[in-house]
């Protein structure tokens, strides 16, 4: 018999579905905070849970061989002095048409003045403004896993052009152009949107920093909804303020939530969102775990296995 741990603010609801999969030698137990988990836990070899509430708990599961993971992100459990001897599977596939739906409204809505427009609303103020169409904008995306490959054919579904950077420089059929990390002048020189994609590993903290920075267009807008150490903050808040690039929008940062006293909270040209761009729905999360459940029964490879060195 299996023993199968949910640990997650939406325990409940995991619970129900996977209890109508109707799951063979399957115990389930469900915990919505870390001091519920450790006394349920012990003996489970199994874990389905949110990253940071679940690498508070792996010191206590004693029988522990698999974690499925309801984010795509498991930086909480590929940390350098993290527990390793388990098989991490990440919900990856699940957030690529989400993370579409947000940088296209952001796009749009900044082509579009819609920000502009409201204000003039409530001034009561008739005042048309200019807008360019969305074959006369250069997308760049860094970082060409599954999510910014989604990110590239919505942008040219619109007509955007497209081009992308990446570690290997391997052609994707999704952009037009790949660049690596040599020629990053040439690859952010022509951007007016720069969408961050990245995970969160030792090679890509603070990928973005001043001097990258300054290759940017000074109307060019970053888009980060990958992770927030790709970013430095400080470096950033300095570009923006200073103009050195249009502006930013921001959905993940490197201390979450963003603290109250974080300068960029009122810059103008400043779009904050909470870490909501692509949120774990748990219809979806548990189809992967009851696709990979059954592999697991018949000791196949899983789905979406996470190399921890790498962290993803």
């Amino acid at each position: 018999m299996n023993k199968l741990l949910i640990l997650s603010a939406d325990a409940a609801k995991y619970a129900v579905l996977l209890k109508a999969a109707d799951l063979p030698q399957l115990e389930i137990r469900k915990a919505g905070d870390i001091e519920s988990a450790k006394k349920l836990v012990a003996g489970c070899n199994i874990v389905l849970g949110d990253p940071p509430l679940v690498s508070d708990v792996l010191a206590s599961a004693d029988q522990l061989e698999w974690v499925q993971s309801s984010w795509a992100g498991v930086d909480h459990l590929c940390r350098d002095g993290s527990r390793w001897n388990y098989i991490l599977t990440s919900a990856k596939g699940m957030f690529g048409s989400l993370i579409c739906e947000y940088v296209m409204t952001y796009i749009f809505a900044l082509e579009r003045r819609l920000f502009a427009m409201r204000e003039n609303q409530l001034e009561q103020r008739w005042q048309p403004l200019s807008y360019r169409p969305a074959s006369k904008i250069n997308l760049g995306i860094v970082g060409l896993g599954s999510i910014g490959r989604q990110v590239a054919l919505t942008a040219r579904h619109f007509g955007m052009r497209v081009t992308g950077l990446n570690r290997s420089g391997k052609p994707c059929d999704a952009v037009e152009k790949v660049y690596t990390a040599d020629d990053l002048s040439s690859f952010f020189a022509e951007l007016d949107y720069v969408v961050l994609t990245l995970p969160a590993t030792r090679q890509t903290r603070h990928f973005i920093r001043a001097d990258v920075l300054g290759l940017m267009k000074p109307s060019a807008v970053l888009i980060n909804i990958g992770r927030g150490n790709s970013v430095k903050e400080a470096d950033l808040f300095d570009a923006l303020d200073k103009g050195i690039i249009g502006g930013a929008v921001l959905d993940v940062f490197e201390d979450e939530p963003l603290a109250r006293e974080s300068p960029l909270w009122k810059l103008p040209n400043v779009y904050i969102t909470p870490h909501t761009a692509a949120i774990s729905f748990p219809d979806d999360i548990a189809g992967i775990f009851v696709e990979n459940y059954h592999r697991f029964l018949r000791q196949e490879p899983l789905l979406h296995s996470v190399n921890f060195e790498l962290g993803y």
